[in-house]
């Protein structure tokens, strides 16, 4: 049974900030940040990622990492949108990110980011 995703989310989903940032770990836990201006909210479980020039976050999904996404909206709202993460170089979520993808960058590849927590600030909202 899937969850909805939260009215107030998916309001700042579509005012957010065009630049976020994706956060991954290393075998040795040590973070990597990145930022991150093509994604998008593909339904309640799961958002795209492009991937235009990622080197050691996508080292870091290759080996299982789990992703962060910290997306900011009107008013300095804060989410952060927490998952397992997921690559593909081709196929159907290859052609999915594609079909949005402004055809100005490179789209080397998908990131899914399958939602499993996202957090207003402190508070677990999902």
């Amino acid at each position: 049974m899937s969850q909805t995703l939260p009215q107030g989310f998916i309001d700042a989903w579509k005012n957010r900030q065009a630049l976020m940032t994706l956060s991954t770990v290393d075998k040795k836990a040590q973070p990597n940040s990145i930022w991150i201006l093509c994604a998008e909210l593909i339904d309640d479980t799961r958002i795209s990622i492009a991937n235009n020039a990622m080197v050691k976050t996508l080292d870091n999904i290759m080996q299982g990492s789990h992703g962060s996404l910290l997306m900011i909206a009107p008013e300095r709202e804060a989410y952060q949108i927490k998952g397992r993460l997921e690559y593909f170089s081709d196929g159907p979520y290859y052609d999915e990110m594609k079909s949005w993808l402004d055809p100005k960058f490179p789209g080397k590849g998908a990131v899914n980011l399958h939602i499993e927590e996202i957090y207003y600030g402190a508070e677990k909202v999902f």
